[in-house]
């Protein structure tokens, strides 16, 4: 029975391979049943042309060098190099900008024709618009009138040819004006005026003002003069004292049949002339009364002129609104002699 089995019939794991050329036999191996046996790759690939099989044994993929070479470098250590290499970028273009020269600008000039100047004369432009600035580097000659609609903000210096017409004119700083002609100046604080003022038409001032130095007046009207302290009055000339010539009364009986009187002077001052006539009787010769009242009685200075007036025992009464001119006895007859007076408040 033995003979007649097969070869193949053996059991597995009793069959023997001889190598080629002789030799001591070896059990033949199984290459799905053995993990650490090795498949021979036609292709050569893997180290000394060998691959191991994957688990459902496909041979694993070769990873290319870029790959292997990014899994050695950190993802932020590549964006910090990123940043380095653009800020150097960066820095070398600024440099190299600082460095170029900025070219001078060159204006060209264009002539116009005089159709060209009329079309322009007779149309508007327009030049930005309410947001926008207009820059001008050079300096600027305008023919015709320029009208700024908005406020005018000058920084330098304004000089003017010509006459300044201004409406309101404000200055917050120091000024400087050489000849200046004003319809109406209100000055709100104090002015000093270190010249000399001349005011030709007259000055009007309703409050004190104070002069620490001489005063030259050629025509001095006043209402009310008061000097304080220990102030001296000092006239080097004459005193004249002028008004319109008080009223007056004469009592005929007194200078007698065919008398007279006239009065030269005002309510401070003046001259009485009497004409006596026939039979003159003692009494008052003339009521004068004043053109304006005093506030209280007045002191009355009566002297007499002549020597007809100095025979005479006269003598004055007074009150704020007239004054009297008496004799205690009979005047000469037919005698022309004058008294002067001088009145005081």
């Amino acid at each position: 029975m033995d003979k007649d089995k097969k070869p193949e019939d053996k059991p597995a794991e009793q069959a023997t391979a001889t190598p080629p050329g002789g030799g001591t036999s070896q059990p033949a191996s199984n290459a799905l049943a053995s993990p650490d046996s090795e498949v021979i790759d036609a292709t050569g690939s893997g180290p000394l042309g060998e691959a191991k099989a994957g688990e459902n044994g496909a041979p694993v993929k070769k990873q290319s060098g870029f790959k292997r070479l990014f899994k050695r470098f950190n993802l932020y250590f590549l964006m910090f190099i990123f940043v380095i290499v653009i800020g150097g970028i960066y820095t070398t273009i600024t440099y190299l900008n600082s460095r170029k020269v900025t070219p001078s600008p060159t204006v060209s000039s264009q002539n116009l024709t005089q159709s060209q100047l009329k079309q322009l004369a007779n149309s508007n432009a327009t030049v930005g618009n309410s947001g926008e600035t207009l820059n001008v580097q050079g300096s600027a000659i305008f023919s015709g009138n320029v009208l700024a609609k908005g406020n005018l903000d000058v920084a330098g210096t304004i000089q003017s040819g010509g006459p300044l017409d201004v409406a309101q004119l404000v200055v917050s700083g120091t000024s400087n004006l050489a000849t200046t002609q004003i319809n109406t100046l209100q000055v709100s604080s104090t002015s000093v005026f270190q010249g000399l003022v001349t005011m030709q038409n007259g000055e009007n001032v309703t409050g004190t003002s104070s002069f620490s130095g001489n005063v030259s007046i050629n025509n001095l009207t006043l209402t009310n003069l008061t000097m304080a302290g220990n102030a001296q009055l000092t006239v080097p000339n004459h005193i004249a004292f002028t008004g319109a010539s008080p009223g007056r009364t004469i009592d005929f009986g007194v200078l007698g049949n065919g008398g007279s009187a006239s009065i030269f002077g005002g309510d401070t001052s003046g001259t009485v002339t009497i004409n006596t006539g026939n039979n003159p009787t003692a009494g008052c010769f003339i009521d004068l009364k004043f053109n304006i009242p005093y506030t209280q009685t007045p002191n009355i200075i009566v002297g007499p002129i002549n020597q007809g007036a100095g025979e005479t025992q006269f003598y004055a009464t007074r009150t704020t609104t007239d004054f009297h001119i008496c004799t205690a006895n009979a005047a000469p007859a037919n005698s022309v002699f004058a008294y002067s007076y001088f009145i005081t408040n």
